[in-house]
């Protein structure tokens, strides 16, 4: 991607203030969920949570979403990720989101379901078909109807949870080749009944969440959907495909995380931005507003995905976990009107 230049009059969008339904984010950067494999195998908040996610709100980020959050325990990754079945948890993430909202970054939860990816020390994991991610992995037992049925309300008790506990806004994961994006695909959804087959029914299950969830999520509070948007694989999702997809279900939710990939153990390119044509198309062809991620790095590529109207908010993965103060950092280095940290503001002047 090439440097994009401003020009006389405009102003750094990246440092500008976004709404969405009520919650007003005061920038457009995004720190996306990334497993911090730090719970326990109860699913329970720990105080590195606290710690890593008030530091980034500290830090300036706009809009933190919690990482990859399990709705039943064989739907974590792994056995130290955070939890969202129980109301026991209520109590941690409520201390949670009052940490990050006290530095005044807004903060969501991604609600998940890892399906066959699933590496936990549960008896057994599930999927739409009984097909294994790769060797290393277990086979999943495939879903019966009423077992689905029971998940769509386990991630409509997940999104009241998520509500209870003051959250802003939830983000359900749909993307990375875990449970809903493998029955999206026609690469693991190898079903043949309501559940498979045509694309209506291979939404069929996200969309059922999605209902189920605005049961029960206030309607002033956004709902954003994390997607892959590509499997890289013949016969897999596609940006065309996508689109159909989130055309289905875009009533029912109000931005689209785009991601790209991890359901299928194949090599793709991967270079600075290699994601944001997906976002661009996913905003054009459905109306939505949509959040870019994938090795984003600098205030210019951020500019230029803004000004070219590619994406509304921007997600930075690597650099804040490299960095805390990647925003106050990136605004200080480019020379930004910010409102520093007052303890931290010697450091900047």
């Amino acid at each position: 991607m090439g440097n994009y230049i401003l020009k006389d009059g405009d102003k750094m969008k990246a440092l500008t203030e976004y709404k969405i339904k009520n919650m007003v984010l005061k920038n457009r950067i995004v720190m996306p969920p990334m497993c911090m494999y730090s719970s326990d195998e109860r699913g329970f908040v720990k105080d590195f949570h606290k710690i890593h996610y008030t530091s980034r709100a500290i830090g300036g980020v706009g809009l933190i979403i919690v990482e990859a959050t399990g709705v039943v325990p064989n739907g974590r990754i792994t056995s130290r990720d955070l939890g969202i079945w129980s109301d026991d948890h209520i109590e941690g993430l409520k201390s949670l989101v009052e940490s990050v909202k006290a530095y005044g970054s807004k903060i969501a939860i991604q609600l998940a379901h890892a399906g066959r990816k699933c590496t936990s020390n549960d008896e057994y994991i599930v999927a739409p078909s009984p097909l294994r991610f790769s060797e290393e992995y277990r086979v999943p037992r495939e879903l019966t109807v009423e077992e689905i049925k029971g998940l769509v309300k386990s991630f409509r008790d997940a999104a009241l949870r998520a509500y209870k506990a003051g959250f802003d806004a939830i983000e359900i994961h749909g993307a990375h080749g875990y449970l809903i994006h493998e029955f999206l695909s026609p690469l693991t959804n190898k079903r043949t009944d309501e559940y498979g087959g045509s694309l209506e029914n291979r939404t069929r299950f996200l969309k059922e969440i999605l209902l189920a969830v605005k049961e029960v999520w206030p309607k002033d509070k956004p709902i954003l959907l994390r997607v892959s948007a590509d499997d890289y694989m013949e016969g897999g999702i596609n940006k065309e495909e996508m689109v159909k997809i989130i055309n289905e279900v875009k009533e029912y939710i109000d931005m689209v995380h785009v991601s790209t990939g991890g359901l299928i153990s194949v090599r793709f390119p991967i270079f600075p931005g290699y994601q944001i044509s997906h976002s661009e198309t996913i905003k054009r062809e459905c109306n939505i507003p949509t959040i870019a991620v994938g090795l984003i790095n600098e205030l210019d590529q951020i500019e230029e995905i803004l000004y070219n109207n590619r994406a509304d908010l921007v997600a930075i993965g690597r650099g804040l976990l490299r960095d805390p103060h990647f925003v106050l950092n990136m605004a200080y280095k480019n020379r930004l009107k910010m409102k520093y940290p007052t303890q931290y503001e010697r450091g900047y002047y």
